[in-house]
Parts: C-alpha cells; structure tokens; sequence
C-alpha cells in the first residue's frame, strides 16, 4: 500500500497520507506523489477542489523524516538537501494553487503537517487537533514556511509558539487563524462527502454546516504575557524577561527554553523577523531551503536527534550551550543565501 494515497472522488481530489506507523510523518517521495497530483489536478476540469487528510490513526502529519535528516546531515547532507527540495515545492504549489484546498487537521499537526495545512484555503481543526512547531527541541528550526505563517500571528504568538513548541488544541488554531473551521472529529466523514458532492460551490458553507462552537482557547488567556514577555527579537532578552517576572507561567517557559537548543531558538527569532518583510512566499521558501541545508548539517541538530529519537535519553548536549554563545557570525554564516547553481526554485 502506497504513503500517499491520490483518488478523484465526487468534484474533489483526494490526498490522503497513509504512513500510519509514522504518524504520517512525510519521506521524499510521499512529497513527490503530492506535488504529481497537484499538477495533474491542476487542468484537470474533473476536479474542483482537494482535499488533505489522513487514513487511519491518531495523527494529520507529524512531521518529516527526521532520522532520515539526520543520517544525511552526518554525511554529505544530500539526501536532506534533495528532501527539503521537493518537500518545499509541494509547499509552495499549495501555497500558489488555483483552485480551493481543504486540510482536515485532525490529531497531529506538526512540523511538516503545518506546511501541509497552513497554504490552505481552507483548514479544519477538530477537539483531537494539535498543532505545534517543536523543532527547536531537536536542533531544528520552523521551516516549511514557518517564518512566514508563525510571523503573521497576532502579538507575539509567533515567535512563543517557534521558541517553545507550544503545542495548540483545536481552539487555540480557530482563535488564531490558523484553523478556518472547527468541526467535531466524529462529523468529519460527513464534512468530505459534502464537499465532494458539492466541489466548489460554497466551501465554507459546506464545512460550517457541521461546525461547532469551540472551547474557550488557552492561548487567548496567555496573550498578554506572550506579548509582554517574548516582546524583544533577542533571545538574550526574552530569558531576562521571563527571569525578571519570577511568575509561574514565565517560570514554566524558562525551563522550557532552557531545554531547546540556543542556536536554533536564535535561527527562529532571526527567520520570523525576516520572514515578516517576505515580499513573496516564494523569497521565504528560498531562505528556509538555504537555512535548512546548514542546519542539518550542524551539531545541534545531529545532537537533538540523538537524545529525543534515537537514545531517547532527552538530555541533548547543545553547543553553545548558552544564547550569548551564538554570535551574530554564526547566524549570519546560517543565513547567508546558496549559489546560483545550489539555490532554491519553485518549479
């Protein structure tokens, strides 16, 4: 049984991730059969929409091939640099696409499975729905378009949800416009029939039909010290910050960045700035694909992928172990744009 399952039902286009075992977490091929029915579906009159979602299991997506990263960034890096490649392709034909795409983001929603959801015109959140970017955690840093969706947040929502990998339920994602729609799991098969009865005619009315009021969102009860605290682009001055106020909730957060690792935390504060002034997503995807191909390179992303998927042990040993050892220098050889011949193309 193929990863990606691609059918035309009714007037839509099924996409259908079936890696269960791996909570669909996505391989260079998967994205390959993604990015083919994208363009075949492009012209065909057949299909009026697509649709994004799971078959079995708990998880949207959670994520890319992490290991597979890994071993590659150990050696040459050129199977990441060949997954990021396409991976960010299928990212940005999403993101451009002509007709309407609808991502049912129920359970799992990380790290590759946001690229996936976030282009979307149209993106259902349900109670199991949790969304998050933790790649910090693991040397990482948001990629698939993080610096763009996660900069157009309200406040400083953003730049918190990139620094910790807060991980957001189904009511954060509506509060915060990362979700369109908020639909009960147990409707969601009567949400795709449908939207393959009716294709294009009316999407949102489609979907809101079997929508339902969300809980009140959490996120929205922390905003004000979000905004407070993770106010400064410096992450020297978010420590300070969150240090100074003594409180719990900030207490809390501190000794969650002080498990993720200091240089990738900076990479995410650099990329959200910059990521904010994006003329086009195509710009931002350019950017990331550069920046990605060194951070996988880079000890601490070997490191986090170590401790947290491989030995488990959960105790990574980042170098420099401190924000204020990764220097502007180091950043800006992360950030420097690739050659001509190495950069990165949409098509």
């Amino acid at each position: 049984m193929s990863d990606v399952l691609t059918f035309i039902e009714g007037k839509v286009g099924r996409i259908r991730l079936n890696r269960p075992k791996a909570l669909h977490a996505l391989t260079t091929p998967m994205c390959e059969a993604i990015l083919a029915a994208l363009i075949a579906w492009r012209s065909d009159p057949a299909v009026e929409a697509v649709v994004i979602d799971h078959a079995e299991g708990r998880g949207f997506c959670a994520g890319g091939d992490i290991r597979m990263l890994a071993e590659s960034g150990a050696k040459d890096g050129v199977e990441a640099r060949a997954f990021f490649h396409t991976e960010y392709r299928m990212n940005h034909a999403l993101f451009t696409y002509a007709k309407p795409t609808i991502a049912f983001m129920d359970g799992i929603t990380m790290g590759g499975g946001v690229g996936l959801a976030c282009p979307c015109d149209f993106r259902v959140a349900t109670e199991n729905t949790k969304l998050a970017m933790p790649e910090t955690g693991i040397g990482l840093f948001p990629d698939v378009g993080g610096g763009w969706y996660l900069s157009r947040l309200p406040g400083r929502v953003g730049q918190f949800m990139a620094l910790t990998g807060y991980r957001a339920d189904g009511a954060d994602c509506l509060a915060l416009g990362l979700a369109t729609h908020y639909v009960p799991s147990d409707r969601l098969d009567e949400v795709k029939a449908a939207v393959a009865a009716g294709g294009q005619a009316d999407l949102h009315a489609a979907i809101k039909a079997f929508g339902v009021g969300a809980p009140i969102a959490r996120i929205v009860e922390q905003r004000g010290a979000i905004d407070r605290l993770f106010a400064s682009d410096e992450l020297e001055d978010i420590y300070a910050a969150l240090e100074s106020d003594g409180g719990e909730w900030a207490s809390q957060q501190l000794a969650t960045l002080k498990t993720k690792s200091p240089q990738t935390m900076k990479v995410s504060l650099r990329l959200l700035q910059e990521g904010a002034t994006m003329a086009t997503f195509e710009d931002e995807m350019r950017q990331e694909y550069a920046v990605g191909c060194r951070v996988v390179q880079r000890h601490d992303f070997l490191e986090g992928v170590r401790a947290v998927i491989i030995d488990k042990d959960n105790t990574p040993r980042w170098n420099p172990d401190t924000p204020e050892g990764v220097t502007p220098h180091v950043l800006d050889q992360i950030f420097a744009p690739l050659s001509d011949a190495e950069t990165w193309t949409p098509n």
